[in-house]
């Protein structure tokens, strides 16, 4: 077959236009979605709801001494709050563990949990929850929300409220928001913006404030505030005990205790830097994208839809131009390439996210299809691991 023959081929109506349908689908549900993905009550609406509670701010640390006192500090500056700042030092070999509690000496909000031997059954970010949600369960009666970020993350002082006044207003036991990803390379920018991408495009979360549906439900790990009596209920971190993905298992497990989870845009209120560099990353996302997915049908069916809707149209337009051969079908091509651009233009509006998304679109997409399979070939050779610890087959027995 010649390049004009398969050029021809692929313009075929019919094909041209299932990658339109498949590539107006993101768009048109990230739209819906991003109409309902609203943002927490002022400030001003919800202080006489919110100062009374006490929220512990769950921190996990290791090797984290560049991060952690940032985060602690704009942790203690929440207003209209009763905070708690909890850090676990989870074996950091770096100073964490001294400047936590050099920080702790100067101010009693800061806790510091006390360490334990991480089990050989536990992801250790999962242990390091579990025994700050322990001390708090155990020692403090008057705490009656949970707030679990990480090191990384940092808050307005009107955060830490403004999401409890959404929990208290949506009636949730859990809510969570994705915070304002901050990227300052390319190789960030190829993978990080995704997560907006893929929540948007592909949660209904019509559906999700319908239904107590476990699989209806999605949370992001950097932002996870549950209340003293859901994570009881639910068996907090010890559910999802191997996971490395809470923010597909936290919401599950709440909602299979019969409780409610919602979603709300943090955009404004909280921000984080995931990793620094492609290297960190790809491995950042290597150790649980396919957990996120969960299945190897989902897999194959997801690579399969993005080439379809996302990729190929490209193909089609490029052989038009080069063998000079163009049709109706490679005008359908035109336009699913400008629905994908259309709702990259979209969320890099609503969460301020770089305009380099735009141009990168291809490559991004090319580069979440292969972290997703690069995951699996490490999920089944016990091979995905982070800072230093490898998970092997753990993710293997989480329920």
């Amino acid at each position: 077959m010649t390049g004009a023959d398969l050029a021809a081929t692929l313009q075929n109506g019919w094909l041209t236009g299932g990658m339109l349908v498949a590539a107006v689908q993101p768009l048109i549900l990230g739209i819906v979605n991003m109409r309902r993905y609203r943002y927490a009550p002022k400030l001003a609406d919800i202080r006489e709801e919110t100062q009374h509670f006490r929220v512990a701010v769950c921190v996990p640390a290791r090797n984290e001494r560049d991060n952690i006192e940032a985060c602690v500090r704009s942790i203690l500056s929440s207003q209209a709050v009763d905070v708690r700042a909890y850090v676990y030092d989870d074996e950091s070999t770096d100073g964490t563990g001294a400047l936590v509690t050099q920080m702790a000496a100067g101010d009693d909000r800061v806790v510091v949990v006390p360490r334990q031997v991480l089990p050989t059954d536990w992801n250790g970010k999962q242990h390091a929850c579990f025994r700050m949600a322990e001390h708090g369960l155990s020692h403090d009666r008057a705490l009656e929300w949970f707030l679990f970020t990480d090191a990384d993350v940092r808050f307005e002082p009107d955060a830490v409220a403004r999401a409890l006044g959404f929990a208290l207003r949506s009636k949730s036991s859990l809510v969570s928001t994705v915070p304002r990803e901050i990227t300052g390379s390319i190789g960030e920018m190829l993978l990080v913006p995704l997560i907006h991408f893929v929540l948007m495009g592909y949660l209904p979360i019509g559906r999700m404030r319908k239904t107590l549906d476990p699989a209806a439900s999605a949370a992001c790990g950097q932002f996870i505030l549950v209340s003293r009596e859901a994570y009881s209920a639910s068996g907090g971190h010890d559910r999802f005990r191997a996971s490395m993905h809470d923010g597909v298992k936290f919401p599950r497990a709440v909602r299979k205790a019969g409780l409610r989870t919602d979603l709300f845009d943090g955009t404004d209120l909280v921000s984080c830097r995931m990793y620094r560099g492609l290297a960190q990353t790809w491995r950042g996302f290597a150790k649980n994208a396919f957990e996120g997915l969960g299945s190897i049908a989902l897999l194959v069916f997801i690579t399969l839809y993005h080439a379809f809707g996302q990729v190929l149209p490209w193909v089609v337009v490029a052989l038009a131009f080069v063998e000079g051969v163009w049709s109706f079908g490679a005008t359908l091509a035109v336009a699913a390439i400008g629905c994908a651009l259309a709702y990259r233009a979209l969320l890099a509006t609503r969460f301020r996210q770089s305009w380099w998304n735009l141009a990168l679109h291809l490559p991004s997409i090319v580069m979440l299809s292969a972290v997703q399979w690069r995951s699996l070939w490490l999920h089944h050779t016990g091979r995905r691991g982070w800072k230093g610890r490898v998970a092997g087959s753990l993710a293997k027995s989480a329920t």
